[in-house]
Order: C-alpha cells, then sequence, then structure tokens
C-alpha cells in the first residue's frame, strides 16, 4: 500500500538526514509483539538504525539495520503490522494510523517531507551503550564559535560541563513551552554574561522550533558584549541583540514572556527576580550565583547551633535566601519550584528557580496574602526584625 511506502521512506529520509529523533511502533495487530522503537544509533563508526522491539512475553529484541534500500523496504513491510505509527524529527512530527473505520491514513506527511528536504537540525547520536540524548549535538555554530566544541563538533573535554549544563537548561525550557505564548516571543537575559544559555535558547526557539524571536540580553562588560554582538552576526540570529548597561536601569520596549539569568552574583539575583515581576514576566528561570548578603544579616538566635559552624552557616544561608526568593515569587502570583539544574559534581551552583505566572496573578487572592505574611515572617525571623 502506498501509504505504507511512504512513511517508510519518510522514516529513512529522516534517518539518512540524521534529523530521526525516535519512531514508534504501537497498537500491534498481532499478539506477539505489544510495541517497538527505532533510534539513531553509531555502531562502529556507522549510523544505523537501532530498533528495539518488545514481545508479549516480556523480551526485547535488537536489530541494528543499516540505513539502505533494503531497510526502508523491511520498515513498508512491518509498519502493516501496527495500528499507529509516529515518526518524531527535530523537523517535525508524522503519524500513520488506522482510522476507525478501517481506513489507513498518512498525517502531516507532506509538510515534514518539505521540512526534511530543506535542511533540519541534526540531533544528536549516541553509540551503542545507549548514551543520552541531547537537544544540542555540538555542530551548532554558535557552539563552536564560543569553544565549546570544535570544527567538527565535538564537545571539548574542558567544555563537557558547560555542553550538559546548556542542554538541562533547553530542557527546562522545554518543560515550559506551553506556559508562554503564541506568537512572537520576547525573552530577556540579565546579567548574561559570556551568554552561552542566550544564544542556547534563540536558537533552540527560532531554529529548532521555527518561532519568531526578539531576545537582549544585559550585562555591565562592555567587552563580553561587543563578543557577543559580534557572534550573533556571524551567526545570522537577526532577533539577538546585546546590550552594555546596568541591568537596574534597563527597560524593555515590550514586555518580556520569559526571563532567564544564570548565576547572578549574590542581589542580582533579587534585582532580576524584582524586574520579571515587575514586568508581568510569563515565565522566570534563573540560578542564582553567591549568597553572601543573608550571611552578613543572618540575626536569629534560635539558628545559632548551625550558625556558629562556618559552613553549615553557609549552606543555611543558600537555602534560605532561595526559600525567600521563592516565597517572594509566590506572594506575586507565580507557582514555584527549585529545581536541580545539573549535577553538583560539575557545580555546586546547580539550583534553578521556576516561577510560572497564574492566570489570576493581578488579583488581590487569599494564596498571594498568604504567602506574603510567610514571607515577611520568614524574613523578620533570620534577620531578627
Amino acid at each position: 500500500m502506498r501509504v505504507y511506502t511512504d512513511m517508510a521512506a519518510l522514516c529513512m529520509l529522516a534517518a539518512r538526514t540524521e534529523t530521526l529523533k525516535k519512531v514508534v511502533f504501537s497498537r500491534p495487530v498481532d499478539g506477539e509483539i505489544t510495541r517497538a522503537t527505532g533510534v539513531l544509533c553509531r555502531v562502529g563508526g556507522q549510523v544505523v538504525l537501532q530498533i528495539e522491539t518488545l514481545h508479549s512475553d516480556h523480551k526485547a529484541t535488537h536489530e541494528n539495520l543499516s540505513l539502505t534500500r533494503e531497510t526502508e523496504e523491511l520498515l513498508a513491510a512491518r509498519i502493516p503490522r501496527f495500528a499507529q505509527v509516529n515518526l518524531l524529527t527535530s523537523a517535525g512530527d508524522c503519524e500513520c494510523r488506522h482510522s476507525k473505520k478501517g481506513v489507513v491514513v498518512l498525517l502531516g506527511a507532506d509538510k515534514l517531507r518539505r521540512r526534511l528536504e530543506a535542511g533540519a537540525e541534526t540531533v544528536h547520536i549516541g553509540g551503542n551503550n545507549k548514551e543520552k540524548q541531547y537537544i544540542l549535538s555540538g555542530k551548532e555554530p554558535f557552539l563552536q564559535l564560543l569553544k565549546v566544541s570544535d570544527a567538527n563538533g565535538r564537545v571539548y573535554d574542558r567544555r563537557g560541563a558547560k555542553f550538559r549544563q546548556i542542554n538541562r537548561f533547553l530542557e527546562l525550557i522545554r518543560d515550559v513551552q506551553p506556559a508562554l505564548p503564541e506568537g512572537k516571543l520576547r525573552i530577556v537575559d540579565l546579567c548574561c554574561g559570556k551568554s552561552y544559555l542566550s544564544f542556547a535558547v534563540y536558537h533552540y526557539f527560532a531554529n529548532i522550533l521555527g518561532r519568531e524571536v526578539s531576545m537582549t540580553g544585559v550585562d555591565l562588560k562592555s567587552d563580553v558584549i561587543d563578543y557577543c554582538n559580534n557572534v550573533a552576526q556571524k551567526c545570522g540570529f537577526s532577533g539577538l541583540e546585546f546590550l552594555c548597561g546596568n541591568v537596574a536601569k534597563y527597560e524593555s520596549a515590550d514586555k518580556p514572556d520569559l526571563v532567564v539569568s544564570l548565576h547572578a552574583c549574590d542581589t542580582a539575583t533579587d534585582l532580576v527576580l524584582g524586574k520579571a515581576m515587575a514586568w508581568g514576566a510569563r515565565v522566570i528561570l534563573s540560578t542564582p550565583c553567591c549568597h553572601h548578603e543573608l550571611n552578613h544579616t543572618l540575626n536569629c538566635p534560635a539558628l545559632d547551633f548551625v550558625a556558629e559552624h562556618s559552613m553549615l552557616r553557609q549552606k543555611l544561608c543558600d537555602a534560605a535566601t532561595d526559600a525567600l526568593r521563592l516565597k517572594l515569587l509566590e506572594s506575586n502570583g507565580y507557582d514555584v519550584a527549585a529545581l536541580e539544574l545539573i549535577d553538583p559534581d560539575d557545580t555546586p551552583k546547580n539550583i534553578m528557580l521556576r516561577a510560572l505566572r497564574r492566570a489570576d496573578a493581578d488579583a488581590d487572592t487569599e494564596a498571594k496574602r498568604r504567602a506574603r505574611a510567610e514571607y515577611e515572617a520568614a524574613r523578620a525571623f533570620l534577620l531578627g526584625n
């Protein structure tokens, strides 16, 4: 049937262009197989389509299929054994399925084929040890210009932690996408520094997702800002700009939908959060850096048994400061969470503060009043006010 051969051809096109994320075979028409999944894998230096098939006896079999015409024919013969087959790629998805009336339909195929033929972002291809699949591969030009990876897309050994950090941040970005509006996105990165995240976030929305983006990074260091603007120009990131200036005085002409900040030092994080709340940003993602302020001002005799030990005092102040920040965000109409950004072996500064603005954020609700009272009480307790 033409539908099956078309679906198999799309799978192989995605595989050969290294844009295939996963092909999932589900709803089997017989009882021998329960499910099958195919991903790209590198075996002996060659890229293959690795298919894992789960059988009704709970055993699994694996096949490594070369990207040949024979494999395409094999897929075309295998697809009819499943009532639903989903192809997921970096350029979009398509689905082959049996309708309720028994008609076989192929959804999204033409649009996906055009995108694949036009060129799309390649995916990270792991080895046969099932390496973690990252959103970025290392081949992205901005990672090469920022000296994270070399001209061949290999991540430098000394930049491995930074590469993992960037990808983890994008995973968190992906998680909050439903909270962001449709249409053009306005994003601001405050205290952006060398702007690894600015480039990654812009690339994710503009190039991977194909959205219209206006993004600004702000920092005090003029040499770093000049460097970042140069990289953005070389990458053709026309919607990304970097401004040199004091974050406290910066105002965005259009209110940001998303505000991000990585390792703004000490009270600079509070400044970032204050700006984001004043703008009414839909999503705030901030990873604090050092926490000196409370360490210097802590005045709570009830906690002296902890504070008398300098290392424990610092840990206490770190946790308490971020907890206060989350409670303040909550009192301003946000749903909040503290998340792990990256393995603490890579960096101890690994806490991400996430805030999603609630629909009733502008209303004077009981939840907001309670959060404000809890914030004020905790602050008074810690500072001895």
